[in-house]
């Protein structure tokens, strides 16, 4: 594994030397501060290749240290030092990120094992990050009309999306825009025709989610359409669906006939876009 940098964070004096002589026994540098707010305070924090905590006994100040490396964005997995005692607090801990937890006392043995296992995860995840600005993903479906199918097409589009970082999944409004296109393109388009098709293009990079929606109906007037860019068209019972497409999307047009809307999301602040950035040639994003 070679020589890592570890910073230990515990607030019991003993336990603290005791971790930080096996590390460094393992021949990693370790730095020991006794809290979670010593810790934040270090302006060397991201050098950090791994931390080693007692998060569930230094109560909220842990916590946050976890909470301040997410919002940081740095890629810094966080092992829990605990008693053999489960406690409420790791089940927490591991919902907010942490990555591994090990039991005190400390066993030589399992020391090694959890930190190299901890450590190994890190390293695969930024290799496969360092392939993300190269990606270039093309996903077509072509689909019966109908709507039992929308929220399998829905969630694949959106986990691809996420993983590349385009989308915050906590916040972004894509779903609802992708759910108004396929949506409309069924019963609008094609009058819930199962023998007409959807076809779903979805064309990815970390820069922008680019789609395509063309149905086999008639289409419809594009110019019928309320001005998206008035919002009180919004309120308008007819064409409420491409009004929302208009306004959560970076960019929408339909052809001519109108049974064909391509649409853009570009990419927005997410943690995995910043990677992404950092990691692209010259710091740039292709």
């Amino acid at each position: 594994m070679g020589k890592r940098r570890i910073l230990i964070v515990d607030g019991n004096d003993e336990l603290r030397r005791t971790l930080e002589g096996a590390l460094a026994e393992l021949g990693h540098e370790v730095v020991a501060v006794g809290s979670g707010d010593e810790a934040l305070a270090r302006e060397d924090l991201a050098d950090f290749d791994l931390v080693i905590s007692d998060l569930v006994e230094d109560g909220a100040a842990g916590m946050q240290l976890l909470s301040e490396l997410k919002q940081k964005r740095l890629l810094i997995p966080v092992v829990v030092s605990t008693s053999e005692t489960p406690s409420p607090g790791i089940i927490k801990a591991f919902r907010m990120g942490a990555a591994n937890y090990l039991r005190r006392p400390y066993d030589p043995e399992e020391l090694q094992q959890i930190v190299e296992k901890t450590l190994s995860y890190k390293l695969r995840f930024i290799e496969e990050a360092k392939l993300l600005p190269y990606v270039r993903e093309r996903i077509e479906f072509e689909l019966p009309s109908d709507l039992k199918l929308m929220n399998g097409v829905l969630n694949y589009l959106m986990e691809r999306i996420i993983k590349l970082g385009i989308v915050k999944p906590e916040s972004s409004n894509l779903f609802v825009a992708l759910d108004e296109a396929i949506a409309n393109a069924i019963i609008h388009g094609n009058k819930n025709d199962p023998n007409k098709i959807v076809r779903i293009t979805a064309e990815l990079t970390p820069k922008e989610a680019r789609f395509t929606i063309e149905d086999e109906g008639e289409g419809f007037d594009v110019g019928s359409v309320p001005d998206p860019r008035d919002p009180a068209n919004l309120f308008k019972p007819s064409g409420r669906g491409v009004l929302l497409i208009f306004n959560i999307m970076d960019e929408a047009s339909y052809n001519e006939r109108g049974n064909r809307l391509t649409m853009v999301k570009r990419a927005e602040d997410s943690m995995d876009a910043g990677l992404i950035e950092a990691l692209a040639p010259d710091g740039k994003q292709p």
